[in-house]
C-alpha cells in the first residue's frame, strides 16, 4: 500500500469523487481511501488529490505525481521528498482523529 522508492514514497490510493470535503477515509482494497471535494470531470479530482497531498505532506505540487490510474479510481501516487515511514505516520494521525 505504502512503498520506499529512491525519491521518496509510493502509495497505492483509492478515491471516492463528489465527497463534501476532502479527506482521508481509511483503506480499502489494500489501498488508502481518499474522499474527494471534486467531480471527475476534466481532471478536476485529479488536481485536487495532487492538491490535497501537497498541502498535507507540506510538499510542492510539483513534488506529487499521479503513475498510474489518471481516468479510475484506483491510482498509483508518487511523493517525491517524504519516506514512507512519514507518510504512513501522517496518514495514521489522520485516522485517529
Amino acid at each position: 500500500m505504502i512503498r520506499q522508492t529512491t525519491t521518496g514514497a509510493e502509495l497505492d490510493v483509492r478515491v471516492i469523487p463528489r465527497a463534501k470535503t476532502t479527506t482521508i477515509d481509511g483503506e480499502r482494497d489494500n489501498a488508502v481511501l481518499v474522499r474527494l471535494a471534486a467531480p471527475p470531470v476534466d481532471g478536476a479530482a485529479n488536481d485536487e488529490l495532487i492538491r490535497y497531498f501537497s498541502g498535507l505532506f507540506g510538499l510542492p505540487r510539483r513534488a506529487v505525481r499521479i503513475l498510474s490510474g489518471e481516468r479510475g479510481r484506483k491510482k498509483r501516487v508518487a511523493i517525491d521528498g517524504i519516506s514512507a515511514d512519514s507518510v504512513r505516520q501522517l496518514i495514521r494521525g489522520l485516522l485517529r482523529r
